[in-house]
């Protein structure tokens, strides 16, 4: 299903079969038929068309705001696991204290003060979301710092940056993948639910979270596809992203392998 989305995502141009934007008052609010599979929205737009689109922003969103949240985990993690002492008590503290804020919010905060845009929501995301990957990191590298193998790299002189970057990190990764998989599920969510409240991608740029803002001064004249057809999208796209985050946990698990 995944793997079925960043196809459309990636094909988007071959596949919507009319313009995103293209406005037809004359089919305003259609409901599904054969010109119009799932239906149009209150300009006449292609609602098939608009969702195929949406579907780019929402996993740009996603795997851009992971990766830039992993990084910054992956950064703090690694040297405080590494480093110990003040260090770590440091970055920690710093990490306990990010988390002490309700993330939905201070988006919300920082959004309302900067122009919306599709950057700015990436980078926010990933700025507010990167503790869970640093705590994991730092647990795994607290692990692995004493094996024999890091003792040898030590004993021939590597430096702390070689140490890290080519043995820590690698090694404790598979956690972070996985932790990484959960967060695309919910930066999607979060991108809709910015969409929804009116601070997401500016329209007239389709994302699956402005069309639902959009139905639902809509909904009481019976354009029940407006809802449906994007939050179903919404729905299929994050089930399958956790879903695949929890095989990877599953697989990555010895335990469950015995």
């Amino acid at each position: 299903v995944v793997s079925f989305f960043v196809l459309v995502a990636i094909f988007a141009p071959l596949l919507a079969p009319y313009e995103p934007n293209n406005i037809n008052i004359d089919e305003a609010l259609s409901s599904p038929c054969k010109m119009h599979p799932l239906g149009t929205d209150q300009l006449g737009r292609d609602l098939l068309s608009r969702l195929i689109y949406g579907a780019r922003i929402s996993l740009f969103v996603g795997l851009i705001a992971v990766g830039i949240a992993t990084l910054i985990g992956i950064l703090f993690g690694s040297l405080a696991g590494y480093y110990g002492g003040i260090t770590d008590s440091i970055i920690m503290r710093f990490t306990d204290i990010m988390l002490c804020f309700p993330t939905f919010f201070l988006i919300l905060a920082v959004i309302a003060i900067l122009e919306p845009s599709i950057i700015n929501i990436m980078v926010i995301i990933g700025l507010t979301n990167w503790m869970g990957v640093a705590r994991l990191i730092r647990a795994e590298i607290l692990s692995l710092k004493e094996r024999e193998f890091i003792l040898a790299e030590k004993t021939i002189g590597a430096s702390d940056l070689r140490i890290i970057a080519v043995h820590l990190i690698p090694n404790a990764f598979g956690p972070v993948l996985v932790s990484a998989t959960f967060g695309v599920a919910g930066a999607i969510l979060v991108e809709s639910a910015l969409s929804f409240l009116g601070f997401g991608v500016p329209p007239p740029t389709a994302s699956w979270g402005e069309i639902l803002s959009q139905s639902k001064s809509y909904l009481h004249r019976g354009a029940w596809w407006l809802v449906v057809f994007p939050g179903l999208a919404i729905f299929i796209t994050v089930t399958a992203f956790n879903l695949v985050g929890a095989g990877l946990r599953d697989a990555m698990d010895p335990r469950l392998r015995e």
